[in-house]
C-alpha cells in the first residue's frame, strides 16, 4: 500500500503480540519470525495492520473494541468473499487465515498477503497523464463489470445474501437506520422515503455486490494502470448489480473530495469518461443494452449515503467520535441531491 503511512498500535487497537504470533505459526504455513506490528493510519471501520515478519509482510483486519451493531464490521465476511473470488479474475490479496476465536486477540480478526501498490486517493488523478487516466478508469469499470459476471453459487456464495428483494430490504434497512438516528426535521429523506419504494425497477437482477465500489478502494500496480486488489468488502453480499454501479456512478455528481469527486473535469480532453461514457462501457461488457431508470440507482446511491452521514452525525453528537464538537450533519444536503437525481428526468 504504497502511500499508506503506518504508526505505533494505538493503545486502544493494542492485542498480545505474542500469542498472535503464536497462532499464525500454527495456522499460516511458512508465516516466518520475529513479527513486528504496526498499524495503518486511515479511515477504515476495521481496525488495520502491517505484519512483518522474515518471510515477508502481512496484512490483519480485525474488528474494532467494544460493544458492536451485530451486523456491523464482520470482517469473516470480507474474508470469505475475497477467499471466494480467488480464482474468478476478480483481483483480491491472497486470503491465509480467519480467526472467529475472540481469546486470541480480543475480537475476531483475518490475515492477508500485503501487496504493495497505489490507491487514487483523488478521483480527478491529477499526477497521471490523460492516456493513465483513462486506463485506470477503464480498469475500474472493467473489473466491475467482471466481479457481476461471477456466478455466486459457483464460488461457494449462495447463501452469503438473499437473491430478490434486495431494494425493498435496502430502503427498508436505510430508513431504519435513519430513523434510529435521526435529530431534526429533514424533509428531502421524507421524501425520499415515500418515493424510493415505488420506483424499484422491475429488473430482478442478482450479482456479488461489493456495496462500497469507488476508486479509492482498490488498488493499482505501483507503477501501471492496472488494478490488482479490490479491497474493503466490509458492506458486500448478494444485491443488485446496478446498486454498485449507481454508487460508483456518483462520483460525476458528487462535491466531496473526501468520498470522490470529478467536478471541473474536461471529460474531453483529461482521459477520464463521461458518465454516458463509463455506464455505456459496463452495459457493453455485461451484456445490457442499458439502463431503465438509471435516475433511481444514482438516487438510491445517494438516500443510501445521507442515511450513514446522519449515523455520523448522531455518534459525533453524542460524543463516541472525535471532533465531536466540529460536527456538521452532511444528510440534508445528501438527501436533496438524491431527491434531485431521483426526479429528473431519464
Amino acid at each position: 500500500m504504497s502511500g499508506a503511512r503506518l504508526t505505533e498500535v494505538a493503545s486502544r487497537h493494542q492485542f498480545d503480540e505474542a500469542r498472535l504470533a503464536a497462532w499464525l505459526n500454527r495456522h499460516v504455513e511458512g508465516f516466518g519470525g520475529n513479527m513486528q506490528v504496526r498499524q495503518f493510519v486511515g479511515g477504515a471501520s476495521n481496525p488495520t495492520f502491517m505484519l512483518s515478519t522474515e518471510a515477508g509482510d502481512y496484512v490483519l483486519r480485525k474488528k474494532p473494541p467494544g460493544q458492536l451493531l451485530a451486523s456491523a464490521h464482520q470482517v469473516d465476511r470480507e474474508y470469505r468473499v475475497m477467499a471466494a473470488l480467488r480464482d474468478t479474475g476478480v483481483p483480491v490479496p491472497v486470503m491465509r487465515a480467519l480467526c472467529d476465536d475472540p481469546d486470541v486477540i480480543g475480537t475476531a480478526f483475518y490475515v492477508m498477503d500485503y501487496l504493495e501498490g497505489r490507491i487514487f486517493r483523488d478521483a480527478t488523478l491529477p499526477d497521471l497523464t490523460p492516456a493513465e487516466r483513462s486506463a485506470v478508469y477503464d480498469q475500474l469499470n472493467a473489473t466491475l463489470a467482471a466481479l457481476h459476471s461471477v456466478d455466486h453459487r459457483a464460488v461457494g456464495l449462495e447463501d452469503y445474501g438473499r437473491p430478490t428483494g434486495y431494494f425493498e430490504r435496502q430502503i427498508a434497512r436505510w430508513t431504519k437506520q435513519y430513523r434510529g438516528a435521526e435529530t431534526e426535521p429533514v424533509p428531502a429523506m421524507e421524501a425520499l422515503i415515500a418515493e424510493l419504494p415505488g420506483r424499484i425497477p422491475a429488473d430482478e437482477a442478482v450479482a456479488i455486490a461489493h456495496g462500497d465500489y469507488r476508486l479509492e478502494n482498490v488498488m493499482f500496480h505501483p507503477t501501471e494502470p492496472r488494478l490488482i486488489a479490490v479491497l474493503d468488502w466490509e458492506l458486500s453480499t448478494i444485491g443488485h448489480p446496478l446498486a454498485d454501479l449507481g454508487y460508483n456512478g456518483f462520483m460525476w455528481h458528487s462535491t466531496s473530495p473526501s468520498w470522490g469527486t470529478l467536478a471541473g473535469v474536461d471529460f474531453a480532453t483529461s482521459g477520464i469518461p463521461s458518465e454516458e461514457e463509463y455506464v455505456a462501457a459496463y452495459c457493453r461488457r455485461t451484456g445490457r443494452s442499458g439502463i431503465e431508470d438509471w435516475s433511481f440507482y444514482l438516487g438510491f446511491a445517494v438516500f443510501r449515503l445521507a442515511s450513514i452521514s446522519q449515523g455520523v452525525y448522531a455518534r459525533a453528537l453524542a460524543g463516541t467520535t472525535p471532533n465531536a464538537g466540529e460536527a456538521i450533519n452532511g444528510c440534508p444536503a445528501l438527501a436533496e441531491q438524491a431527491l434531485a437525481l431521483l426526479r429528473r428526468d431519464g
